[in-house]
C-alpha cells in the first residue's frame, strides 16, 4: 500500500533530509517551498530517481494564509490521502528587542504557528487512521533565545500547541509529536564564521552539529513508531552540558 507525506519547507535543510530518508523508506512525498522552483524541481526529480517513489513540489509561502487552500487543492485534485505531515518551514525574524515592530511579531507568529493550526484543520480530514504529525519545534523554544525573541516564543509556542492537539486529535486516530532540534550543520548554519562555530561547539557534549540525516531519523521514528504521542524529542547532543 502506498504511504504519502506533506512535508513544508521541504526542499532544503532539514525538511530536505527529512524528504530524503522518507522516500527512502518508500514514502511518496509533496514538498512545499517558499520561492526558488529550480532548486525545488531538482530535489523532486532526485528523489525520484532515487528512491522510485512519487515526489512533487509546490509553492506555499507560510506568511499567506492563501497557501493553505492552495495545498488543500492540491491534494484533492490529486486524489491524495496522507499518511504523516512534517510542519517544518518557519520563519524568524532578528530585529533588536527595541526595534521590533507589530507587523514583523505578527509575520512571524502567523508562518510558525497560524499558518500550520489552519493548514491542519484544513487537511486533518485528508489524513489516513494512525497517521501522524510531526511539527519541527527547536532548542531555542527551550533555552532562551538571545538572537531572536519571536522566534524563540514561537517555538515554545509549537511545543505547547503538539501537547495540546493530541486530545484534539485522538477522534482522528492520528499521533502528534515534535522535533526540537539544536544546531544542524544545514546550509545557513555553514555559512556561521568560524569563531561563532567554535563557541557553539564548546557548548555542545559531542563538540559538534549535528547532521542533517541523523537528525531525520528521528522524524521517522515519530512518524512510524505507534506509542509516540504528544513528546518533544529533543535532539542537542547534550546542549550547554559545561
Amino acid at each position: 500500500m502506498e504511504k504519502y507525506a506533506l512535508i513544508t519547507g521541504g526542499t532544503k535543510g532539514i525538511g530536505k533530509a527529512v524528504a530524503s530518508c522518507l522516500a527512502k523508506s518508500g514514502y511518496n512525498l509533496l514538498l512545499t517551498y517558499a520561492s526558488d522552483c529550480i532548486k525545488a524541481a531538482q530535489v523532486c526529480e532526485e528523489l525520484s530517481a532515487i528512491y522510485d517513489v512519487k515526489v512533487s513540489s509546490l509553492k506555499a509561502d507560510i506568511s499567506d494564509c492563501n497557501s493553505i487552500e492552495s495545498i488543500y487543492l492540491y491534494l484533492t485534485d490529486q486524489s491524495i490521502r496522507l499518511d504523516a505531515i512534517v510542519f517544518n518551514a518557519g520563519m524568524t525574524c532578528r530585529d533588536p528587542f527595541e526595534e521590533l515592530s507589530v507587523p514583523e511579531w505578527e509575520r512571524v507568529f502567523f508562518a510558525n504557528i497560524h499558518f500550520p493550526v489552519f493548514l491542519l484543520q484544513r487537511i486533518v480530514g485528508l489524513m489516513n487512521k494512525r497517521g501522524s504529525i510531526v511539527f519541527t519545534g527547536s532548542l531555542m523554544g527551550i533555552e532562551p533565545h538571545s538572537v531572536s525573541l519571536a522566534y524563540g516564543v514561537t517555538k515554545s509556542a509549537i511545543h505547547a500547541l503538539v501537547k495540546n492537539l493530541v486530545k484534539f486529535l485522538a477522534p482522528y486516530d492520528l499521533r502528534i509529536n515534535a522535533v526540537a532540534p539544536g544546531f544542524v550543520d544545514t546550509e545557513w548554519q555553514k555559512t556561521k564564521p568560524v569563531k561563532i562555530r567554535r563557541n557553539i561547539e564548546n557548548k555542545i557534549a559531542l563538540g559538534r552539529f549535528c547532521d542533517p540525516d541523523e537528525l531525520a531519523e528521528v522524524y521517522k521514528m515519530l512518524i512510524e513508531n505507534s506509542y509516540f504521542n504528544g513528546e518533544i524529542v529533543v535532539v542537542d547532543g547534550g546542549y550547554s552540558y559545561k
